[in-house]
Formats: C-alpha cells, sequence, structure tokens
C-alpha cells in the first residue's frame, strides 16, 4: 500500500485560474446545492462580486465518463457561504452536502502545526537536525549532512520517498485488498531506509538546496511528534487541534484497524483488473490518515492563519518559502507542483503550506490530498476573504477527476 501525493493528480483548486480557459461540464447527477450567510465581509471585500451560485452547482456536476463519483464543495467569499454536493453517478444514490470523505495528504498541515507548536513551547528546534532528535533513524553511511526539522516540513530534505527504488508495482486487484493494510510510521520509515531484497536509497540531493515534494519527510516528522510529546500522533492531532477547531466530524484512524468513513459519506471507487468498482471507503492507512467534512476542514484552514492555532513566529513559517544563499527561491526539482505564475520552477512551499497565484497577483495558501478513491483540497487567501473545500470520489484509475472539478470551481468560485 502507498499512500502519497507526490503525483499531481489532486491539482490546486486555484491552478485553472492561471490558464484561464473555461471547461465544459456534464449534465448534473442528482446535484444538490445549499448557500448561507456567512458573517460579515471581509474588510475591503463590500465592492467584490459575490458567488455565482449557478455557476458552481454546474461546476460540480459530474457524469458516467468524468471519472469521478461525486463531489462536495464549499466556497467562501466576502462573507458569502455556498455549499453543494453532487450524486454518487454508480449507485445513483444522493451524497450530502455534509458527506465524510478521505482527507490523504491534508493531515500534513496538520502534522506541521504540532510540530510549530512543540516549537513554540521549547520543545522543539527547527534548526536543529532529526539526527539529534532521532539518532539512528538515519543510516549515517547514507545520510552524511544533518537534516533540519523546518527542511522535513517544507519539502527541502533531500529524503528519499516513500518505499523508493521498490520495482513492485501492485495490480488493480491488490491495490484493493492493501487499502485495508494499516501502517505504522516506523514501519514505513524501517522499509523505505532499510529494505529487504534491494539496495537502501540515500539523499536525492543535499539538503537545503532544492525543493521537492516529498511525503516520506512527513512519516519522520509524524515519528517526531511522537518522539517528543510522548503521545500518539492521533492523541496529539485530537488535543491540539481537532478539539480546540470542535472540528467534531474529523476523525484520526484507528491504529491496526481497517475502518469505514462515517457516514454519510462521498463514495469512492477503485476498478478491479475486471472493471468491476469496488468502494473503498473501508481503510486502515497510517497514523496521520483522517476523515473529515468541507466544513471541519474550512475550520481548519481558518484555524491555521487567524491566529487560533499558532503564534505570529510560528504562524509567519507557514509562508517562508525557502531560499538558497542569493536570497532566491530555491529551485523546484520536478513539475509535479510550483508550476504556474510567475515563479514557475521554484519553491513554491512553506511549512505545510503551498501557495497558488492567481492571474490578479494575489496567493492562495493549502494543500491537496489523495487516498484510494478520493482527491481533496483545501484553499484560502491569506486573509481568509477567499476559501474553497472541495472532495471528489473516484472512478477510475486513469483518469484525473479532481483537475477537471477543481479547474471549474475555481473558475466558478473565484472570478473577478
Amino acid at each position: 500500500m502507498r499512500r502519497s501525493s507526490t503525483l499531481p493528480l489532486a491539482l490546486p483548486v486555484a491552478l485553472a485560474l492561471a490558464s484561464a480557459m473555461a471547461f465544459g461540464v456534464a449534465a448534473p447527477a442528482f446535484a444538490t446545492t445549499t448557500g448561507t450567510g456567512g458573517g460579515a465581509p471581509a474588510p475591503g471585500a463590500g465592492a467584490a462580486p459575490g458567488l455565482d451560485r449557478a455557476a458552481l452547482r454546474e461546476a460540480i456536476a459530474v457524469g458516467r465518463d468524468d471519472g469521478a463519483t461525486g463531489v462536495v464543495a464549499e466556497v467562501n467569499k466576502g462573507g458569502e457561504t455556498w455549499r453543494g454536493a453532487s450524486g454518487d453517478v454508480v449507485s445513483g444514490r444522493r451524497v450530502s452536502r455534509d458527506a465524510h470523505f478521505r482527507i490523504g495528504s491534508i493531515s500534513k498541515p496538520m502534522e506541521a502545526v504540532i510540530l510549530l507548536q512543540l516549537a513554540a513551547e521549547g520543545r522543539v528546534d527547527l534548526d536543529r537536525s532529526v539526527q539529534h532528535y532521532l539518532p539512528g533513524l538515519l543510516p549515517e553511511s547514507r545520510f552524511k549532512e544533518p537534516v533540519s526539522v523546518r527542511q522535513l516540513l517544507n519539502h527541502t530534505s533531500g529524503l528519499p520517498h516513500d518505499f523508493e527504488g521498490d520495482p513492485t508495482v501492485p495490480s488493480p486487484d491488490e491495490e484493493i485488498e492493501r487499502r485495508l493494510d494499516y501502517l505504522t510510521f516506523d514501519e514505513i520509515i524501517r522499509r523505505t531506509l532499510r529494505p529487504e531484497g534491494r539496495q537502501a536509497p540515500g539523499p536525492r540531493f543535499s539538503p537545503g538546496t532544492r525543493q521537492e515534494y516529498n511525503s516520506f519527510g512527513y512519516r519522520v516528522a509524524g515519528k517526531l511528534i511522537e518522539e517528543i510529546s510522548g503521545h500518539s500522533y492521533q492523541y496529539e492531532v485530537t488535543h491540539r487541534i481537532l478539539e480546540p477547531l470542535r472540528m467534531r466530524q474529523t476523525k484520526a484512524t484507528v491504529p491496526y484497524r481497517a475502518t469505514p468513513v462515517p457516514r454519510p459519506y462521498l463514495p469512492g471507487y477503485l476498478p478491479r483488473s475486471s472493471g468491476e468498482l469496488v468502494d473503498v471507503n473501508v481503510q486502515g492507512g497510517l497514523p496521520a490518515s483522517m476523515t473529515s467534512t468541507t466544513g471541519d476542514l474550512d475550520r481548519f484552514i481558518r484555524g491555521m492563519l487567524d491566529g487560533s492555532l499558532l503564534r505570529p513566529a510560528q504562524a509567519a513559517e507557514l509562508f517562508a518559502i525557502p531560499k538558497g544563499i542569493d536570497g532566491k527561491p530555491l529551485p523546484f526539482v520536478s513539475d509535479s507542483h510550483c508550476n504556474t505564475g510567475p515563479g514557475k520552477g521554484t519553491a513554491c512551499f512553506g511549512v505545510g503550506l503551498m501557495s497558488t497565484p492567481l492571474p490578479d497577483g494575489s496567493v492562495l495558501w493549502g494543500k491537496t490530498g489523495s487516498d484510494p478513491g478520493y482527491r481533496s483540497g483545501v484553499f484560502a487567501s491569506r486573509d481568509l476573504h477567499l476559501r474553497a473545500v472541495y472532495a471528489v470520489g473516484t472512478s477510475s484509475a486513469s483518469v484525473n477527476p479532481a483537475a477537471a472539478v477543481s479547474q471549474r470551481l475555481a473558475l466558478a468560485a473565484f472570478a473577478r
């Protein structure tokens, strides 16, 4: 089982704006939407155009050829709120706008928040090395340079990817069965750094010289959280984030068990080699695996950016794009991320969050996520005037439904 959003399957919700292209929309399947007032408009937002609810309804409508089974989304703009859901085109059942779904790597900003809180408490120094806090975890014969905690969180560690070098490619049927596995941080670290039957990987580049999206760095970060706090990751995320923000619909995974997405849920499917679609809402996962709703993820992005979770010094790390000794943003290694706007090809991740430029020069900050059967994203402007959360259930292993849906949603939500 591999769980990583290194792949660009769930494109940022604002990416389409950079291309300024419109996308066709399939006929809706049991589409349901709602809109409510979201409080007073943000400062300076009085003259801004409101949400185009008809366009938003159309944006999340899905058809049988989209590779998507259903969508839930929430958009906030200048104090206005819109929430919607499109039905499950596989079963024909309705999908609730309050549906739960698997959030994948949207848990990474939560890991980052916990370590930033520990830094504020003086229990961890972001500039000290992994080798200091977790001696022996990185084999000294291969990892000769120190890797700082900050480099884990801003994707400049140069560490290998999850299970790097493993030539095994699971069949569709094996992938469906492996979704039930539960892997601890220790197991992923061991199987990546000390694999059996193949050569062990070394650094991909010298720490702090480049940026490359790296899920493995967050496995090490999760291990660090547990080592420093003396508690499980699930305990820390619950007591530091979910309870303070009243994210009552968000659940951490249950260790060593495969559990279903709570009802009501957004169905996500994987196809067998025979073509049969299997609802994969029951999964094992990782210690950081979680289920949530659009409403709870909106609470989380607000809590990150409005000071509820972080002190100013630590919150500044979210937006600190790593730079080289020349003062310029570091180069980004691949084209999987950081591939739009004037900074194309250079670092676009701070600690935990990714920046996505809009055509008017403003920037959205957020994160995408990917789990078997699910693609999701949460993004917001720094002043929280613009916010969007979406989740897509999949029905295809080859089609990327999140790309088209997020593009349409972005065009409908953030058009000036």
